[in-house]
């Protein structure tokens, strides 16, 4: 038996045998010709049909994956419109007289390397993304196959890595679990997997040998190690461990229309995560009392210009007909930092986290502001909407924006518009709001707590680094303080208090997190029923 240990994707157990998935190699020659020009035109035809197969890999992404998801292929076929990347293609082709293969290689290699060297973690995930669809390009070119097909029978897949492509086309039915060599937790394919609920590792220090094809092997997503022919004992714990596994998620079937409440009778709202409408049926699915947060910056990031305000209306009130009169939380615009839509112009930071972005963004752009909250106000009409604001850090951004929200319902009711009065609050994500939550509290009608970003900022660690792993504590007891300092806080004036960051999730944590009184639990729609299961189970009176 061998054991081998990576990063956890997706948790879950996967038992079966391996499956190479390797990519044909592409030997790129560098090949002189006279006819720049028919070269250049021959390198156009083959990014068109990349943008065609591109288009119907979105496609088929929306349905598996959503569509914020699927994004991901739209930014592709945007990359090979983008000019410095033609121009540097058609240039080598020009200048140098070469066939048009070793001139997207050579501009895949350039455009990789300058992207790996950057410190913004998202410009570093491009690098991957100019790799993926320069490989496409050329294997259109040389109309050479692109990776191995997977074997007839369900498997566990065996890589160096995965591109968003690859994994999109992976057939769900023949796939038990991935495991590659490279890859980052942030990846699109590590949120592929995540969605497509595929239990998957990465970075797993594995030699790739032809001689592990065929072999049986375990994948424990959990503890994020995958043993290549297991021993007796290891194989009948992991079986026994997927059998209670697959009985609990039968147990919480059972769940669906139960109260989230503890066994000494305290009730918890559990609400959850969304990131566009397409996610809404997960949300019914998994049985979630409410949205506890609609990121709004994805329908930004997924327009290609400002989007109108009757654009924004128009989802803003699905989600409200839809909900049917449960609570969804709108979470305005969160650009900035790794969300970045071009059309917003911003200027490169050196430290985009800590920058331009978020609310700080709305109050230097009114205009852009006063649309989103009239379009949510518009749709308050429909169901039960709320507002929250993320990336405060003081009371007067807190006064400035009751200011612009109170110019925009006059606005509307000088125009004969109808609107619900509707509640507002603010996220709790850094330490400065967490240090002012006694005045804070007394200004607005609730706090949600982004622990992704409060621990971030607390413990002064880049959570886009994988470097940084081994440093990061997400029971850093220093932001369980905070949490329960904030709840405090919020009781005192009479405000709820909800957590709608990864912790929210995290089932050691629940206990404390409702002995500290909160209130709400929103997370990822997958996550409501063991939740609810969770809090079923406590006794919060011993």
């Amino acid at each position: 038996m061998e054991k081998y240990s990576g990063k956890s994707v997706y948790g879950g157990i996967a038992i079966g045998k391996i499956h190479l998935m390797t990519k044909r190699e592409q030997s790129i020659v560098r090949r002189k010709i006279e006819d720049t020009d028919k070269e250049i035109k021959r390198f156009e035809e083959a990014k068109e049909t990349a943008k065609n197969q591109l288009a119907q890999l979105y496609e088929k992404a929306k349905v598996e994956v959503g569509e914020a998801n699927a994004a991901i292929f739209e930014i592709h076929q945007m990359m090979l419109d983008d000019g410095d990347y033609v121009d540097s293609i058609e240039n080598i082709i020009t200048k140098q007289s070469v066939n048009a293969e070793y001139a997207v290689g050579i501009t895949a290699d350039n455009f990789a390397e300058m992207f790996s060297s950057m410190d913004d973690a998202y410009m570093k995930e491009r690098a991957a993304d100019v790799k993926d669809i320069s490989e496409r390009v050329v294997r259109i070119l040389s109309d050479a196959e692109g990776t191995k097909d997977v074997s007839q029978e369900p498997s566990i897949i065996l890589a160096d890595d995965l591109a968003p492509s690859e994994t999109v086309q992976l057939d769900k039915n023949m796939v038990l679990s991935f495991v590659t060599v490279h890859g980052s937790t942030n990846s699109h394919t590590a949120i592929l997997a995540r969605t497509m609920n595929i239990p998957a590792l990465i970075g797993v220090n594995i030699e790739l040998s032809p001689e592990l094809e065929g072999k049986m092997a375990v994948v424990d997503g959990f503890a994020g190690v995958i043993y290549v022919e297991p021993d007796e004992k290891t194989l009948a714990d992991l079986k026994k461990a997927k059998d209670e596994e697959l009985e609990k998620q039968r147990l919480l079937l059972e769940l669906k229309g139960q109260e989230n409440i503890t066994k000494d009778g305290k009730t918890v709202l559990v609400y959850a995560n969304i990131g566009n409408v397409k996610d809404l049926a997960y949300v019914l699915a998994n049985d979630a009392g409410g949205i506890g947060l609609f990121r709004s910056e994805f329908v930004y990031l997924e327009s290609s210009t400002y989007p109108t305000e009757e654009e924004q209306f128009m989802i803003y009130k699905k989600a409200a007909e839809t909900m049917a009169g449960k609570r969804v939380i709108i979470r305005t615009l969160d650009i900035g930092a790794d969300k970045q839509a071009d059309y917003f112009d911003l200027d490169k930071e050196e430290n985009p986290a800590m920058g331009l972005r978020a609310i700080r963004i709305c109050l230097q752009r009114p205009d852009i502001f006063k649309t989103q909250l009239r379009a949510i106000y518009r749709a308050s009409e429909f169901g039960k909407l709320a507002i929250m604001y993320p990336m405060i850090t003081s009371l007067e951004e807190v006064k400035r924006i009751k200011e612009i929200s109170a110019e925009v319902r006059a606005e509307l009711k000088k125009e004969n518009i109808n609107y619900n009065d509707i509640e507002e609050g603010i996220m709790i994500e850094t330490p400065a709001a967490v240090m002012i939550s006694d005045l804070l509290a007394k200004e607005v009608d609730f706090f949600s707590i982004g622990t992704n970003d409060l621990s971030q900022y607390t413990m002064a660690i880049d959570r886009q680094n994988p470097k940084l792993d081994s440093f990061f504590n997400p029971h850093h007891e220093a932001v369980l303080r905070m949490i329960d300092l904030v709840c405090q806080n919020a009781h005192k004036e009479n405000i709820w208090v909800g957590i709608c960051g990864e912790l929210g999730a995290d089932l050691k944590l629940t206990e404390r997190f409702l002995k500290m009184g909160v209130d709400e639990l929103s997370v990822s729609p997958s996550y409501v029923l063991p939740l609810r299961n969770k809090i079923r189970s406590l006794d919060l009176s011993k």
